[in-house]
């Protein structure tokens, strides 16, 4: 047996301690999912004669591409064992740069797009070197990029708001008689990609045996960092997309935006029950707790919910998610 093959026997073994009943087990989850949200859905459409409907079905599908596209990214570094709190920061800087580009220089969009996925992506690799050849907790080092990317944000904009209108606008606007945004539909190939390379290539594996054990990955002669510090980056390119996407979204591009989106998009990864301890994930069911969360927010909106009893809500719903996920786990366990 050739090196290589000794390498990928190992990741196997990695993986299969933490495979479960494979694709019973997967199927079991995603039914689970899509009943929570038929579960709410049929509440709310109880509670409220406007919310079984084509335009506020559409309406929700075309406001998540960006916290969609996060998340993926998220899914990515949770499984890795890592966290990214600088997201949202960076969705906001990648926003300040098309916005300045296409407003004050009057940039393309196709020219202005490269440089928003190019400063997500360096922000996400400074955080992965840094983390990783440091030995850092991601945990601190993505907080003070959260503040580092949010300065630059208001630094590049003289912290004001940036109008770009119709050049940019038409990515969030619903398609006719299709009812679904192109950035809908983006996010949707970013979440089928993101599933395809969790599941089927060498390099989610990998992933996986990173955040199951990493020490095992070392031991099998395996580099685990250029994995790691490539998921930051990924990470943080996905933030650069969701930063065009919402600010197609708004036709404009603000500083202040997207402030506590790491903390939705954690939450829909943990809804969709990614461990934050790493080693376990899955993209589809993060893209299933995205939804939760959206029809949650939408749902409670239009029964006239205040603004705390959401977040008392919507933070239940988190706790419960994460409880539920650690008594499964026990149960794999002792079983």
């Amino acid at each position: 047996m050739n090196q290589k093959d000794s390498k990928l026997d190992t990741i196997e073994r990695i993986n299969e301690s933490d495979r479960g009943a494979g694709i019973v087990s997967s199927l079991l989850q995603y039914a689970g999912m899509m009943g929570v949200l038929a579960g709410l859905t049929f509440t709310f459409s109880l509670m409220s004669n406007n919310f079984l409907s084509m335009t506020t079905l559409t309406s929700i599908a075309n406001q998540i591409p960006d916290l969609t596209v996060i998340a993926v990214g998220m899914t990515f570094v949770l499984i890795i064992g890592g966290i990214d709190l600088s997201v949202g920061s960076m969705l906001a800087l990648s926003s300040a740069i098309l916005g300045v580009m296409m407003a004050d220089y009057s940039w393309s969009l196709a020219m202005a797009i490269p440089c928003c996925l190019l400063a997500g992506a360096a922000c996400g690799f400074i955080n992965g070197a840094i983390s990783i050849k440091a030995g850092i907790p991601s945990f601190i080092v993505t907080l003070g990029m959260l503040e580092i990317a949010r300065g630059i944000a208001y630094m590049v904009t003289d912290s004001q708001t940036r109008y770009i209108g119709s050049s940019v606008e038409w990515i969030g606007t619903p398609i006719q008689k299709l009812y679904l945004s192109p950035a809908f539909l983006i996010a949707i190939v970013v979440v089928i990609v993101g599933q395809f390379i969790l599941t089927r290539t060498l390099f989610g594996r990998y992933c996986i045996a990173i955040g199951t054990n990493a020490e095992a990955v070392r031991m099998s002669g395996i580099k685990s960092a250029p994995y790691s510090i490539t998921v930051f980056a990924i990470s943080g390119m996905l933030c650069g997309m969701a930063g065009v996407m919402q600010t197609s979204r708004f036709s404009t591009a603000d500083p202040n935006a997207a402030i506590g989106l790491e903390l939705a998009a954690i939450a829909a990864c943990v809804i969709g029950g990614t461990s934050l301890m790493g080693g376990r994930g899955s993209v589809i069911n993060t893209f299933f707790g995205v939804l939760i969360i959206a029809v949650l927010q939408s749902g409670l909106a239009q029964i006239g919910a205040s603004d705390p009893t959401k977040r008392i809500i919507t933070g239940a719903v988190i706790i419960a998610a994460v409880l539920i996920d650690a008594l499964r786990q026990r149960m794999r366990k002792t079983a």
